[in-house]
C-alpha cells in the first residue's frame, strides 16, 4: 500500500494552517507536506509534527517571492547567492522537522535571459544544492510543471527532469513526479513511472482536468497506485489536490482505491 501525506497547502483549507496538522492525524494521515515551512519557527512545526505523530516528508527550499508570482529562482543566473541562501535556510528547517527531502523549483524563465543561460544556472544551483543538502542528510528533488497551468516554467516534462538529473550526475539528486503534471504534458503514466523507478523518489497526485481529488476525472488511480505497489514504489505519495467540495468529504477516493490511512 503507497504511504499517503496530505498536502496542506491543499487539503484541510477549512482550517488555520497550523490547525490542518491536526486534522490531517485525525484522518488518518500519517505524513504530511506542504509549499513552504518558512513563515513558522521551526520548533513550532516540529513541535505540532510530534503532537500529532506525523513525519515531515517535503517541502520546497525557498522559491523568491510567490506572492507576487515568482515561482522559484533555480535558473535565475542573478539571483545565485539568494539561492544558495535559501539552501542553507531550508537544511536548517528540514534537520529541526526531520525532513529527508526538499524540491528545487526551477522557476519561471527571466526576462533578457536566454533558455542556454537559464539552463546552465540551473544545473550549477542544483548541482551545488545536492551537494550541501547531502552532507546535511537530505535528498535534493526537482519537479516538471505544465505549461498550461504555470506558463513560462522552464522545467515541463518527464524527459527534461532525467536529462538534467544525467547532467547534475548526482546520487542525492532524483525526480518528483507529479502525476497531475504529466498526465497533461505527456501521459503514458504507468509505463513511464515504472521505467524510471530508480529515478523517481516522490509521487504527487490530483486528477485532471480541474486538480481535484482522485476519481473525479480522467486518470485512472485505482490502477496507478496499485501498480505503484507493484513495481515496488517505496516513497510517499503527496494528496496535492483542490478538494471539490470539503476536504474530509472528498476522502471517498482513497477506498475506492483500496488505501487505508
Amino acid at each position: 500500500m503507497p504511504k499517503m501525506a496530505a498536502n496542506l497547502s491543499m487539503l484541510f483549507n477549512e482550517y488555520a494552517f497550523l490547525e490542518r496538522f491536526e486534522a490531517a492525524a485525525k484522518a488518518g494521515f500519517q505524513g504530511v507536506e506542504y509549499l513552504f515551512p518558512y513563515h513558522n519557527k521551526p520548533d513550532e512545526l516540529a513541535e505540532l509534527l510530534a503532537d500529532n505523530n506525523l513525519r515531515q516528508v517535503l517541502f520546497n527550499l525557498p522559491a523568491g517571492d510567490w506572492d507576487a508570482g515568482e515561482r522559484g529562482i533555480t535558473c535565475h543566473p542573478g539571483r545565485i547567492n539568494e539561492f544558495r541562501e535559501g539552501v542553507d535556510m531550508a537544511i536548517e528547517y528540514a534537520q529541526a522537522l526531520g525532513c529527508d527531502q526538499c524540491n528545487a523549483l526551477a522557476g519561471l524563465l527571466p526576462e533578457n535571459i536566454t533558455p542556454e543561460q537559464a539552463h546552465e544556472t540551473l544545473v550549477e544551483n542544483l548541482s551545488y544544492a545536492a551537494d550541501r543538502l547531502q552532507a546535511g542528510g537530505i535528498r535534493l528533488v526537482a519537479e516538471a510543471i505544465n505549461t498550461r497551468d504555470m506558463p513560462g516554467f522552464f522545467l515541463n516534462t518527464s524527459t527534461q527532469a532525467f536529462a538534467l538529473m544525467a547532467e547534475v550526475n548526482s546520487p542525492n539528486f532524483g525526480f518528483q513526479y507529479d502525476v497531475y503534471h504529466m498526465q497533461i504534458m505527456e501521459g503514458n503514466l504507468s509505463a513511464t513511472i515504472a521505467a524510471n523507478l530508480d529515478k523517481i523518489k516522490h509521487i504527487q497526485i490530483a486528477d485532471t482536468p480541474g486538480r481535484h481529488e482522485p476519481g473525479t476525472g480522467e486518470i485512472n488511480y485505482r490502477f496507478l497506485l496499485k501498480q505503484l505497489d507493484e513495481i515496488g514504489y517505496k516513497g510517499w505519495v503527496g494528496c496535492e489536490y483542490i478538494p471539490k467540495t470539503s476536504t474530509n468529504n472528498g476522502f471517498s477516493w482513497l477506498k475506492e482505491c483500496g488505501i487505508n490511512i
